[in-house]
């Protein structure tokens, strides 16, 4: 494949719809794939962030995710977790709420590129407003930052009544870490009033000075 553009960074990722920051040096098509753990990501680079430091949790996904398991993933964006929960997760169906039409016109071509299409339902607008099945689900990927805790409580009510799982992306201060993300997850789960069975962080990287990228796994029951 031929080079279609150069772009260079020239600011922070912006607003609710973490655009990228990038200019065109050359070149009008800044349309890209990404092949990853056997999974094509394809974005227009201009209007879409891919994170490389990102990467060790697209893998998880699909790690992490069981055989024939219900999965939603709040903040779907081009699939970063959908995908490998569909494809090397094996998930029974996933669905994926993005609120940015950019992002969702990559996933649905994204889902058809790595034939999953089939068992991904894709809603296009705030997760809040999508029809998600209540207590139908096994587990939830919470992947919006600065912060998903906020969502914490539309993710329990998707669980099946006997519980589940969810992770939950979250910035915090270096100093109290991982820790920190610990905590305000579980406090977050126990406010609605479901246990929490097992929950581990794990930093995912550094997300600018004196701040991490954090992600909390959490098993809990309603």
């Amino acid at each position: 494949m031929g080079v279609g553009a150069v772009l260079r960074r020239r600011g922070p990722i912006q607003g609710d719809y973490r655009l990228p920051g990038v200019e065109f040096i050359a070149g009008d098509d800044a349309r890209t794939e990404v092949v990853e753990n056997g999974i094509r990501y394809r974005f227009d680079a201009r209007a879409v962030m891919f994170s490389a430091g990102n990467r060790t949790e697209r893998r998880r996904a699909g790690e992490l995710v069981r055989p024939g398991e219900a999965v939603g993933d709040l903040f779907a964006g081009i699939g970063y977790f959908t995908l490998p929960a569909a494809r090397h997760g094996r998930a029974a169906h996933v669905f994926a709420c993005e609120a940015n039409p950019t992002s969702v016109a990559a996933l649905r071509d994204n889902v058809m590129v790595n034939r999953v299409a089939d068992r991904v339902t894709i809603y296009a607008g705030p997760n809040e407003e999508a029809p998600l099945p209540r207590d139908a689900l096994d587990r939830v990927f919470l992947g919006y930052l600065p912060s998903a805790v906020g969502w914490i409580p539309r993710a329990v009510d998707l669980l099946r009544s006997s519980g589940g799982s969810l992770h939950v992306h979250h910035v915090v201060g270096t100093i109290g870490g991982v820790a920190e993300a610990e905590g305000s997850v579980r406090a977050a789960v126990e406010r609605t009033g479901a246990r929490v069975r097992s929950l581990t962080g794990r930093e995912v990287k550094p997300y600018g000075p004196g701040r991490m990228h954090a992600v909390v796994d959490v098993e809990l029951t309603r």
